[in-house]
């Protein structure tokens, strides 16, 4: 356990840096038996626990904000053999994600779980979050990776659930309960993942395109023609390429500017004749207008390269002052609409808001993204962004879409819940949150009050 003042900052807080840390203590548990003991402690006294893992998070879960104690699982970071028969893997909590990435390469294996930081986050910070990120065009979001949990409940009762059964129709499935829930009902302390096999050969594009409109229209072209597999559609606006361009003293693909860009990775076969399918379907796009330029990476060093200038666009954006986040889902068929009305809103009534637009655009997701003015205070910033939420969320609840896409609830979206959730849902939330945690001390504060 620990009290510095340094570790109580750092453990105490996500990447939102909008909530000020205080925690009270920080405890290091190495196995699943210290969880349980520690947490029947803290239900006999009364302590609230907030979990922690890589604290990449982006909506204030892991902010330890009101005295709470900080469990962090980081010393819980074992990766057990790979089981090749039901191409599964074992791991504690506190496992990065690029470590399990790593840990099963060599096999040919791979957790499909990726985005920007899986080198810092937890995978139990990813599946109590239902993580997403770049590929979840392909394999879909980490609840489709969770063959099977180890939970602690507050009460310190251990469950194994499912573990490395491919089925098992024995009623509830509670391991569900726990993914996507914060920590709010029970604590990961291990988990099976499912493996699938690493894509035999992939091409990266990146593209210029005049517009987002053009983009969704090459989104279709590539869904209907496109010769290969889609693993990755990223997509990022001007503002966003160029804040990564300054940030790493990168230059830019093109020679010249563009409204927008794509960032297209495919699975395919590796021939002459694939390469000619490649070359047709791109022309066809050139025709066609759906973009402007484009590249393709011919070594290991160019798709860094081109990698970069999507996953750098947060990092850069933080590098230059306080940034407020939205994560937003939305029926792809809408993202143009719900965007030009968007802009609208802002242009009208937050011009002081700049926007850096980016996101999973192959599935409908937009971040959402405003970077504080340097003359502009904290408060007065976060008030103006609060104020464009209302605003914002009223035009997602318009078009069917989701308050949060990917990033979770937290702190920072607890109170536009109701956009994407009805009283009769909320009310069943909070039934299930009684259930398992009678006096709200996993996590309390996250999600809803």
């Amino acid at each position: 356990m620990t009290v510095a003042p340094e570790d109580l900052a750092e453990y105490g807080r996500d990447w939102t840096r909008v909530y000020d840390p205080a925690p009270a203590a920080i405890v290091f548990p190495r196995t699943t038996d210290e969880v349980a003991a520690f947490l029947r402690l803290c239900s006999e006294h009364g302590v609230a626990v907030v979990p922690s893992g890589g604290r990449t998070g982006l909506s204030g879960g892991a902010v330890a904000a009101n005295g709470e104690v900080v469990l962090s699982l980081a010393r819980m970071n074992k990766i057990f053999p790979v089981d090749l028969l039901s191409s599964t893997v074992r791991v504690q909590a506190g496992a990065i994600t690029q470590a399990v990435h790593e840990h099963c390469a060599p096999l040919g294996l791979t957790w499909p779980i990726d985005f920007a930081s899986k080198g810092s986050s937890h995978v139990g910070g990813n599946i109590s979050t239902n993580a997403g990120g770049q590929r979840v065009i392909r394999y879909g979001l980490t609840r489709n990776w969770v063959n099977g949990l180890q939970v602690v409940t507050i009460g310190g009762d251990i469950l194994e659930l499912n573990g490395s059964l491919q089925k098992n129709n024995t009623g509830m499935e509670l391991s569900q309960l726990f993914i996507g829930t914060e920590g709010t009902l029970g604590i990961i302390t291990e988990a099976t993942l499912r493996l699938t096999s690493l894509p035999i050969h992939t091409e990266l594009f990146f593209f210029a395109t005049s517009s987002l409109a053009a983009s969704l229209e090459l989104l279709k072209h590539t869904k209907l023609n496109g010769p290969f597999t889609i693993l990755t559609f990223e997509y990022l606006t001007n503002d966003c390429l160029e804040s990564v361009l300054k940030f790493s003293q990168r230059k830019s693909p093109f020679a010249s500017a563009a409204h927008s860009y794509i960032l297209l990775e495919v699975e395919c076969a590796e021939s002459a004749e694939q390469k000619q399918k490649l070359d047709e379907w791109m022309q066809i796009a050139l025709e066609n207008d759906l973009i402007v330029d484009g590249v393709l990476a011919h070594s290991h060093e160019e798709r860094n390269d081109l990698w970069a200038l999507r996953e750098l666009v947060s990092e850069s954006l933080a590098a230059q002052g306080l940034v407020y986040k939205n994560d937003i889902a939305l029926p792809i068929a809408k993202l143009d609409e719900f965007a030009t009305e968007m802009q609208a809103l802002l242009s009208s009534n937050y011009p002081h808001l700049k926007l850096f637009l980016f996101g999973h655009l192959g599935d409908g997701n937009f971040h959402v993204n405003f970077l504080k003015p340097p003359q502009m205070e904290k408060s007065e910033f976060l008030d103006i962004c609060h104020a464009a939420d209302t605003e914002m969320f009223e035009t997602v609840r318009k078009f069917g879409g989701s308050v949060s896409a990917e990033h979770g609830i937290g702190l920072l979206k607890k109170a536009a819940l109701s956009y994407s959730r009805t009283p009769a849902e909320l009310a069943i939330f909070r039934q299930i949150k009684k259930a398992l945690d009678p006096q709200n001390l996993l996590n309390p504060g996250k999600i809803f009050d």
